[in-house]
């Protein structure tokens, strides 16, 4: 089995013009189109059996709208050997926040999505802290992403590694996942801050950009049980990152952990 802890999709209506949008600001060319359809074939040229949708709010007024459609995901797949389970996506302006943490643990969701950077807020403002405090109580998984964002070049990081470890210690839930194994390009702090520490780490955006030295120190040093295997699809594929986790040459019990059984064990599959 093989499990992909974090990809996106997109309603077809948009999906074309989301990805276009995104391919420009982040100079990133997507390996699918961006919608179920093209996510499923991703999975079946790779050998993928389940994977993640994480849905990203950058409005919270989107709330009702991507909650809608992460439903209507897992609705359609709830009894299906392939497949996509979807996220809910917060967004730390959101009102009502407890109320609509409680809606989604009400609706059989797994977790929640949050990016700092697309919601122009720091990992340790209050309203973060509030909803990984809702996420604690409701005992949902909460992903963020964590380090650089390549949307954001210029700009300050919003979820830096010194800012998130802070806040690890402050909230402490065991079902946090930081995005791109820990913080995307910051990895020497990621080993030295992160590592360690009682969050989880997924790989997405990882493999192609990390020098193979600082990956394996970071998984000698972090809790293999704690390790996600993941791509961002449509960002990167599948197959590929797999070819490349793959040539690591991991222990079987260490590679099974972080392909699939560590993932079951979060989704409580």
């Amino acid at each position: 089995m093989i499990i992909d802890f974090h990809t996106h999709v997109f309603p077809s209506a948009i999906a074309e013009k989301t990805i276009n949008a995104l391919q420009a600001k982040s100079n990133s060319t997507p390996y699918t189109n961006g919608t179920v359809e093209g996510l499923l074939q991703n999975m079946k040229n790779a050998g993928v059996d389940i994977s993640v949708a994480l849905p990203v709010l950058t409005k919270p007024t989107q709330f009702e709208s991507v909650f809608n459609f992460a439903k209507s995901i897992n609705e359609q797949f709830a009894f299906t050997k392939e497949k996509i389970i979807s996220f809910a996506g917060m967004h730390p302006y959101a009102e009502n926040i407890e109320q609509k943490m409680a809606l989604i643990k009400e609706n059989g969701f797994k977790g929640v999505k949050i990016h700092p950077d697309y919601q122009a807020t720091d990992i340790n403002d209050e309203r973060y802290i509030k909803i990984l405090k809702c996420a604690k109580e409701n005992d949902l998984i909460v992903v963020t992403h964590s380090g650089v964002d390549d949307g954001f070049p210029n700009e300050p990081v919003r979820c830096s590694a010194e800012m998130v470890a802070k806040v690890i210690d402050k909230v402490n839930h065991d079902k946090f996942v930081l995005a791109h194994y820990g913080a995307n390009r910051q990895w020497e702090k990621a080993l030295e801050l992160l590592a360690g520490k009682n969050v989880y780490f997924d790989t997405a955006y990882t493999f192609e950009n990390i020098d193979r030295e600082i990956f394996i120190k970071i998984l000698e040093k972090h809790d293999t049980d704690k390790i996600l295997f993941a791509t961002d699809c449509p960002w990167q594929d599948m197959k590929i990152n797999l070819k490349e986790l793959y040539s690591y040459g991991l222990d079987p019990v260490m590679l099974d952990k972080i392909l699939y059984k560590n993932a079951r064990k979060l989704l409580r599959l």
